[in-house]
């Protein structure tokens, strides 16, 4: 490497690495622990929950009641790890980054536990105490009994032959449902709260009632899991005494004992304070996350809103001041920091090749009277993560019109030294999204977005994400009349050999039949599979924390939350607009390439020969993406038809939850190129589909303007979110006037309807150097989809699908 490039990545290191900068000693020293810990798997939980299953008190209970005393079993047994010098307690695991598995929801096999100890990217390093314990205890006695073989078992073979073709992948076949938000409710009511509500609907309940039975084990098991948080703090409280007791410095003393008097306090009651809202928050969360292994992590919805009161309060009575208000917040950030995800193998590891367990901060947006909602938590909770710049936990900053460009610009002046976060989200748009579901307007003011870019109305809606669809695949699949050319298996159906039709339209209505066929199958296991988690997987716990679970004494798994939606992930914009786009070109308007020439092509992987009709096709097409009517049109009018076929699905049979669409692909799109022959936009076989709703990776020409005019000519309200992704040169903003530019270039985005953009800020030469030299760059860290991860951690497909990111140097 020449001396001006290693000085040019050298500085943009250093610009990285000096950003990093916690309040005191205190958080710097608990970050560095959390950063430095190794991912482990714990055997904790699998252990506890097995012998409760084994034990004479499981046997006779309803599936809720069985729960609740499982959680409850749990909550009273687990450990108790508190980090040196931390300020909020409870940990999921038995110390920093120490993961627990659900063996009820699947049990891993003695050959996924040493995939996971071994694999060279995001290993989960499992001791030899915990393999002899699976393989004695667990192994044995959860064979035949998990989620993830009842779910197989009863999935007709047309959705499993498509799934090993890699057309679509499931959510829940290793992890629960999840995918939701808190509320108000949660910093406005105590576990004593919910309980008397609990007894209330109980005597409300008419025996007449065929649901009536069902009705009762489920607020019998509400109450149950009320009791075992409840029961889970008092054991911290008793610990923290007794640690107070026994401590020599003053300062300290003080510290647990008043975080024992917290401890006392909730979640039992709500919470009174600043730091007693952060504490009943962080045990609630802790419980959902132990129940089961809900995708996506739970989190705390619009945190800006919900602490502003408690801070306000305790800054005027002089309770806090703000140095130890941002204090306890980096504190609350390394908590979230120190659960990974539980560890996926398979295909369920390649959509979601991540420690991220998506627990989404929202800051911005608006109160529910409609009124800008920046308030001083906002600016804080930035500088947190400005400074502390961890893995997680992720952040979602949602702008209205009614936000100062103060805020705005704060965030961008975050995103600047290349961290990846935070990510910004059209909040006026969300709201029209949530409007034209059902919400009501306050429902729709308080809502926001969690997972990648996911809308919903937090606290009240189960808005459960169920698999990525690959619908480049299913080009694939039509071009080759219903063969799936990489296993020879014919999973289409028929709709003509492409060489007989005579005009474009034919083959785009072939396409959209064979997508109808595929769609049919895959919302037939949906259905199974929500049905299957309905009866067998109830969450009593999460369900106290939803409206209107309680009031409907059904689970959050049942249909009780409020709102109720199933989404399907469309993967693959970029490469099926352009695909089609070059097809329309090139065989039907120009004729400058037949389609017999261009279906030998794909299957000849344009070697040879055809790489000349492969030039022809990458450097002669409209590309969406490019402010390019002929392409973007495509675009917009597979977005439309996508969504209304997804629509015209009747609500699901058990929740009666409405079908809707997100654009967007964490890390699948590497898994969908990998199973997906060559493209007509000139993709070769193997490599990486688009991702979200973003352009082919390099495709993209003409700016970052012309990126964001293409991609708001889709109508992105009829969907529930739709995440791009833009990758920007280090220097571009190291000035003010740049910062202040693209400030204003995205509001005039988000004004012509775009839903979300986030930026890579970082060159492309320091990813090649970081790859030939991974042990000199583990802290470099990129956006990957909807979130950061740490780029030598990623696996080297997804690495070199990020380099190829267009980079843009002008705005």
């Amino acid at each position: 490497m020449c001396a001006i490039a290693k000085e040019k990545i050298e500085r943009e290191m250093d610009k990285r690495r000096s950003s990093v900068r916690p309040i005191n000693e205190r958080i710097a020293r608990l970050r560095q622990e959390s950063v430095d810990s190794e991912v482990k798997i714990s055997s904790e939980r699998a252990r506890i929950i097995t012998e409760f299953y084994k034990s004479e008190m499981a046997k006779g209970k309803s599936f809720p009641v069985l729960r609740a005393m499982a959680f409850k079993y749990l909550m009273e047994r687990v450990s108790l790890p508190l980090e040196e010098g931390q300020l909020i307690v409870g940990l999921r695991g038995t110390g920093p980054k120490e993961v627990p598995t659900n063996p009820e929801i699947c049990v891993h096999s003695m050959e996924d536990l040493e995939i996971l100890d071994t694999r060279e990217n995001m290993p989960y390093r499992v001791d030899q105490e915990t393999k002899e314990l699976y393989k004695n205890e667990i192994i044995p006695f959860w064979k035949g009994k998990t989620m993830r073989e009842i779910i197989f078992e009863n999935l007709p073979e047309e959705w499993i032959e498509a799934y090993n073709a890699g057309l679509w992948t499931e959510f829940m076949e290793q992890r629960a449902p999840g995918h939701t938000a808190g509320g108000d409710r949660i910093f406005k009511k105590g576990l004593l709260d919910i309980k008397e509500e609990i007894r209330k609907k109980m005597q409300e309940l008419d025996s007449s009632d065929p649901e009536y039975y069902d009705k009762l084990e489920e607020l019998k098991a509400m109450d149950i899991a009320a009791d075992a948080l409840i029961i889970y703090a008092k054991r911290y409280s008793e610990k923290l005494q007794k640690m107070a007791e026994d401590e020599k410095d003053i300062k300290r003393k003080e510290e647990l004992t008043k975080m024992a008097e917290i401890c006392r306090w909730v979640p039992a009651h709500a919470p009174r304070t600043f730091w007693e809202a952060l504490q009943h928050y962080w045990f609630i969360h802790v419980g959902i996350v132990y129940e089961t292994n809900p995708w996506d992590s739970f989190n705390p919805g619009r945190i800006d809103q919900h602490l502003f009161p408690f801070y306000e309060r305790d800054i005027k009575e002089g309770r806090l001041t703000r140095e130890q208000a941002k204090e306890l917040l980096e504190a609350f950030w390394i908590k979230i920091n120190n659960q990974p995800a539980v560890p996926k193998v398979g295909v369920t590891a390649e959509e979601s090749f991540t420690y991220n367990d998506f627990t989404k901060i929202n800051v911005g947006g608006l109160k529910e009277d409609g009124a800008d909602g920046v308030n001083e938590i906002s600016y804080m909770i930035l500088e947190v993560l400005d400074e502390i710049r961890t893995l997680q936990p992720n952040t979602a900053v949602l702008i209205s019109n009614k936000n100062p460009d103060r805020f705005l610009t704060s965030a961008l002046k975050v995103i600047a030294p290349g961290f990846g976060e935070p990510p910004f989200f059209n909040f006026d748009g969300v709201i029209v999204k949530m409007l034209r579901q059902g919400k009501s307007l306050i429902d729709a003011r308080t809502c926001g977005v969690s997972g990648c870019v996911e809308s919903g109305a937090f606290g009240k809606e189960a808005y459960i994400l169920t698999g990525y669809f690959n619908f480049p695949k299913i080009l694939e699949i039509t071009l080759n009349n219903g063969i799936d050319p990489r296993t020879g298996k014919k999973l289409g159906i028929e709709t003509g050999d492409p060489r007989n039709f005579n005009t474009y339209e034919e083959l785009y209505e072939a396409f959209l039949k064979q997508v109808k066929h595929f769609m049919d199958i895959k919302m037939k296991g949906n259905d199974i599979i929500e049905a299957l988690y309905s009866k067998y997987l109830p969450v009593p716990f999460m369900s106290l924390w939803i409206d209107d679970c309680v009031k409907k004494a059904k689970d959050y798994n049942g249909g009780g939350a409020r709102y109720n939606t199933q989404y399907i992930q469309v993967v693959g914009l970029g490469t099926v607009s352009s695909a089609f786009s070059a097809i329309k070109f090139h065989v039907f308007d120009k004729k400058d390439i037949s389609m017999d020439e261009l279906l030998k092509a794909l299957e000849n992987n344009f070697e040879g020969k055809y790489e000349l009709i492969r030039q022809i096709l990458l450097n002669k097409t409209p590309f969406y993406g490019n402010d390019e009517d002929y392409a973007d049109a495509i675009a917009k009018d597979f977005v439309d038809r996508i969504v209304e076929m997804i629509e015209s699905y009747p609500p699901t049979p058990v929740r009666r939850a409405s079908r809707r669409a997100y654009f967007l692909p964490t890390t699948v799109h590497v898994y969908f190129g990998s199973v997906t022959g060559a493209t007509p936009d000139g993709r070769r076989a193997g490599f990486p589909v688009s991702e979200g709703i973003s352009p082919i990776q390099g495709s993209d020409k003409k700016g970052i303007a012309a990126v964001f005019r293409s991609v708001s000519k889709c109508d992105w309200d009829k969907t529930g979110g739709a995440l791009l992704n833009q990758k920007l040169t280090p220097d571009l903003l190291e000035n003010e006037e740049n910062i202040k530019k693209l400030a204003q270039l995205i509001r005039t985005f988000f004004r012509m309807g775009g839903h979300h953009v986030q930026f890579n800020v970082v060159s492309a030469e320091l990813l090649r150097e970081a790859q030939k030299h991974p042990q000199d760059f583990q802290d470099l860290m990129v956006r990957v989809a909807g979130y950061s991860d740490y780029f030598v951690n990623l696996p080297k497909g997804l690495q070199e699908e990020i380099i190829a990111r267009t980079e843009h140097k002008e705005l």
